[in-house]
């Protein structure tokens, strides 16, 4: 039952958005790059996407230190290069595609990494990268960024050689409000927390009359809410693609 509803929690759009949209998003990009392409997946872990790569010679990079905890309990799909992301054992201009989702927080020096995607790129060939821009920590004790900006990927992806760089906001910040109320419900959940019983029993109530606002109010409001966002200053992450220059 427990598993069954935390399922439908990571297949729902209005409670699990980041994730699903980022996947759509990837789904996306996948029904573009041409069968037979060379598709290198950094920081790949338990390889969600190989599936949407199946007409491709589709291979994974990790540095595969993780307990399988950390990946959702799935642990590891099939890495061909457990190495560090930015020294890959790889020759110059050998894929077509460079894939990499929600790594860069966990790399100590990304911008060696970008510059790794370029050199291991063939000409014209297309980086997919997506990244928090607000994060919590996760998969500690590899957590040394809270997120990018548009701002670091239109800087340091140019720098290394990209460009046509294109940077989408995954939703707004209404959606990212949103986010963080169903967070705050998941984490304050009575009698999970350590505090004392009576503190437990005099919170219960005062969190199952919360539970409908921010479970489900503002969830729905804020979906429609994203629209009319004219300060888009938050946002839980940034979708990016960019083009390895032919020169």
């Amino acid at each position: 039952m427990i598993r069954t509803v935390r399922q439908l929690v990571r297949s729902s759009r209005l409670l699990n958005f980041n994730q699903v949209d980022r996947d759509r998003w990837i789904r996306k990009q996948a029904q573009r790059v041409p069968a037979g392409a060379r598709v290198l997946d950094v920081g790949a872990g338990s390889c969600p996407y190989r599936d949407l790569f199946a007409a491709c010679d589709y291979r994974t990079q990790d540095f595969a230190e993780l307990p399988a905890g950390q990946l959702g309990g799935i642990g590891y799909g099939h890495i061909d290069y457990r190495c560090d992301a930015a020294n890959m054992p790889i020759a110059k201009s050998s894929f077509d595609v460079v894939l990499c989702t929600e790594v860069l927080e966990h790399i100590a020096e990304p911008v060696l990494v970008v510059r790794e995607f370029a050199r291991v790129l063939k000409p014209g060939g297309r980086v997919i990268l997506t990244a928090p821009l607000g994060s919590g920590i996760h998969q500690e004790p590899h957590h040394y960024y809270g997120g990018f900006t548009p701002y670091w990927y239109q800087h340091f992806l140019a720098e290394a050689g990209f460009e046509d760089i294109r940077v989408e906001p995954n939703n707004g910040s209404f959606r990212f409000f949103a986010q963080e109320g169903l967070r705050f419900i998941k984490t304050s959940r009575p009698f999970r927390s350590g505090r004392s019983l009576l503190a437990e029993f005099l919170w219960a109530p005062v969190w199952l009359l919360l539970l409908p606002l921010l479970g489900l109010v503002v969830p729905i409001a804020a979906r429609y809410l994203d629209a009319y966002d004219n300060e888009p200053q938050l946002t839980v992450g940034y979708h990016v693609t960019a083009v390895r220059k032919t020169d």
